[in-house]
């Protein structure tokens, strides 16, 4: 018999009447997003980089280990890698009468070399100064020659000989020579005679291989490498500091007088080199420090480096030491009004104002002409003492064209190169990472310093300075057994907002717990509109209960479907490092998330006793990584940490993809990063995060598996 239509219409408006509803935990109106910082667009490499002073010493004695800190782990240099023997060959001499210019080839690590020509004064009176030289972006790096331009260059006062004008590299390292310093010029990766990495490869990347972007035998840029910190601007980073150390080899060199000096990339290598590096006494780091552009090619960027700092800072990192630097007609146009007066007293504050000196210059193009280089004599002279006599003018020299100076040739033949070679190079840089990186386990305290300050460069914010945090109450509902409210936890010191829905139970107990999950707040309930298994156990238990909407989850999503990939700046290049150089990975956002959500709950003036935090799915390793953070402030954690590897992730757009996870212990890590707290994850204790807490001496990591609340029932035993 077929049933009338309005009959069939009436039975479903019935069904419909006794179905529960889906809860709703929506706090702002339809359409609205959270008035957040975040949701601006992505900070890029042109963006607006500022350096504040401290205010007083102490402060700058703690962001500086910090900044610090992030250029090391940024570079893939925490720790520091093997000093591997350099295995130095000096060969090919060529008398120049009052200097000598040899041609040398060092091991930075196994296999992969420092090439370039070492200067040396014919007479030397005592020990000499050390003067190390990487060249930047100027065409073959060393074998630079610039003749078709050089007489205008001249006949603007630019320079002073063609010789000098042809290659200012040379120029500068002649000079330096005469006036008793030992001079080493080296290539940049993929420049002159350093081209086991090629040209296109280190300084054109431009998209990913997918040969190379897998979990096994990958190749630099990949995510893989990302995830590890492997990158190309790591590697100049390295040659620089072992090219200090093959300095140091050298008889008539003064250890105690050790300078930098590069322009343009080279001026970037110098910045970094000088902030890291102890041994440097004089730092001249020319056309590069400025609050506009950082540096536009891939090595000169790289994955955690610039977020929330820049060029400026990191150039204060030297101070007191002597330092020069000097502007032109590029980005470094208004150093002289934006960026330079903030350093000066930087370096007053540390009591040295007149440590740091600006050579203005911006009616010249982008350079390292003679009128800087003047000047940079000067301050050379000036600080390490020469005793010659000024004005200093720099003298024509003979200039010496690639086959002249290359350090190749039948009695010293090319090294390996190519995709095999940098193959076998990541291998070495991931293999050797694992044995500097065990020592730190075998102690709770340098465990922290050493993985525990790898993962706060990572997320990019402590617990310390999670932010001042306020409440909004926008909705109250009774229910059966708990009160519903919805709201927003505003984090007014990092201009952050958190929709949030709180369950109170009609008897709560002092308890509070943080329910994390991939959907947001409304994953504390059921397609029936009840709280889920989990949640109606807690707040049984007089827990009460708090979801949240993360940064990208529920009502940060305009169109309501989950991100799949991250947003990325504006760069046609894949490439990791124009992101996330200068912004937080969205996994280090939303650990940001529950750091703010801890801290607010943990100084609620509601009377809360004890936090946990329970996260039963894809935020596990957010929880864990919020949880190492935020240590005894969250009595317990229950996490599924079960497959979820940042190593396997080989998309660095993923949601979970954050640089460096894979190389710091992955999610293991972040569990050892909890020890000795009370922790229980969805998997046997293993391997790092075993270790970590037997060295705690600590038996507060549980592993379970089975029915999805099991963690719940292990917290409700705690």
């Amino acid at each position: 018999m077929q049933i009338p239509t309005k009959f069939v219409i009436l039975l479903t408006f019935l069904i419909a009447a006794i179905q529960p509803a889906e809860a709703s935990t929506r706090v702002l109106p339809k359409g609205k997003l959270p008035d957040d910082s975040r949701l601006t667009e992505p900070k890029d490499l042109n963006g607006y980089f500022p350096f504040s002073p401290a205010h007083s010493k102490d402060q700058w004695k703690k962001r500086s280990e910090y900044v610090k800190r992030q250029i090391m782990v940024s570079q893939g240099l925490w720790p520091l890698p093997t000093r591997t023997p350099l295995k130095p060959v000096i060969h090919g001499k060529i008398d120049e009468g009052d200097y000598t210019i040899e041609k040398v080839y060092f091991e930075s690590y196994p296999g992969f070399y420092v090439t370039g020509n070492l200067y040396r004064p014919k007479k030397l009176v005592g020990k000499a100064p050390g003067i190390i030289c990487p060249h930047g972006h100027w065409k073959e790096g060393r074998f630079y020659d610039h003749a078709p331009r050089v007489r205008n260059d001249i006949i603007i006062g630019a320079e002073r000989f063609e010789n000098g004008g042809r290659n200012h590299i040379q120029a500068r390292c002649v000079q330096l020579a005469r006036m008793g310093c030992v001079v080493f010029s080296y290539d940049m990766v993929g420049y002159a005679d350093s081209k086991q990495l090629s040209y296109d490869l280190v300084h054109r990347f431009a998209k990913q291989r997918e040969h190379l972007n897998k979990t096994k035998d990958w190749g630099f840029f990949s995510p893989q490498a990302e995830a590890r910190v492997q990158n190309v601007m790591g590697l100049f980073s390295w040659n620089s500091i072992r090219a200090l150390d093959f300095m140091e080899t050298l008889p008539e060199v003064d250890t105690k007088r050790l300078a930098v000096t590069g322009a343009s990339g080279g001026g970037t290598q110098t910045m970094l080199l000088a902030a890291i590096d102890d041994r440097i006494a004089l730092s001249m780091p020319m056309v590069m420090v400025s609050t506009a552009m950082q540096g536009g090619c891939t090595c000169e960027n790289a994955s955690l480096l610039r977020v929330n700092t820049g060029n400026i800072e990191f150039s204060a990192l030297f101070a007191p030491r002597p330092q020069i630097m000097n502007s032109a007609d590029d980005w470094t146009r208004e150093l002289a009004e934006k960026g330079f007066p903030e350093i000066q007293a930087h370096y007053q504050l540390l009591g040295n104002k007149q440590g740091v000196k600006l050579i203005r210059g911006e009616h010249f193009k982008h350079n390292y002409n003679y009128v800087t280089r003047a000047q940079m004599y000067k301050w050379v002279n000036q600080h390490f003492r020469l005793g010659i006599k000024t004005p200093i003018l720099e003298q024509d020299f003979q200039f010496r064209a690639e086959e002249e100076i290359t350090v190749w040739n039948e009695d010293h033949p090319k090294p390996r190169s190519g995709e095999a070679f940098e193959l076998e190079l990541v291998r070495h840089l991931t293999q050797d990472a694992t044995i500097v990186l065990k020592p730190a386990e075998r102690s709770l305290d340098e465990f922290r310093r050493v993985y525990g300050g790898a993962w706060e460069v990572l997320i990019g914010r402590n617990f310390a300075d999670a932010g001042n945090t306020e409440w909004e109450l926008i909705s109250k509902d009774k229910q059966d057994s708990f009160i519903q409210m919805g709201g927003l936890v505003r984090n007014e010191t990092h201009q952050e907002v958190i929709p949030v829905t709180w369950l109170y139970p009609n008897d709560w107990s002092g308890t509070t717990t943080l329910w994390l999950s991939e959907n947001g707040k409304d994953g504390l309930f059921g397609k029936d509109g009840q709280p889920v298994a989990g949640v109606q156990k807690l707040l049984n238990a007089g827990h009460t209960v708090v979801g949240a909407d993360l940064f990208f989850q529920g009502e940060f999503l305009a169109d309501g479907k989950p991100v799949t990939q991250t947003r990325k700046v504006e760069n046609k290049r894949e490439f990791a490092g124009y992101t996330l150089g200068f912004n937080h990975s969205l996994f280090a956002k939303r650990v940001h998330d529950v750091m703010t959500l801890a801290s607010f709950i943990d100084g609620d003036k509601h009377g809360n006793k004890i936090l946990n935090i329970v996260a039963l799915d894809g935020t596990g390793p957010i929880a864990t990584a919020a949880r190492a953070q935020a240590g005894r402030v969250v009595a317990n954690l229950v996490a599924n940490t079960k497959s979820r590897r940042f190593s396997q992730l080989l998309d660095y757009r993923h949601p979970d993809f954050i640089p460096g996870g894979a190389k710091y212990g992955d999610v293991p890590g972040l569990v050892a990063l909890n020890a000795p707290h009370n922790t229980w994850i969805n998997e046997r204790p293993s391997g790092l995060a075993y270790r970590v807490y037997m060295v705690a001496k600590s038996g507060n990591l549980t592993g379970g598996s089975g029915k999805r609340t099991a963690g719940v029932d292990w917290l409700l035993k705690q």
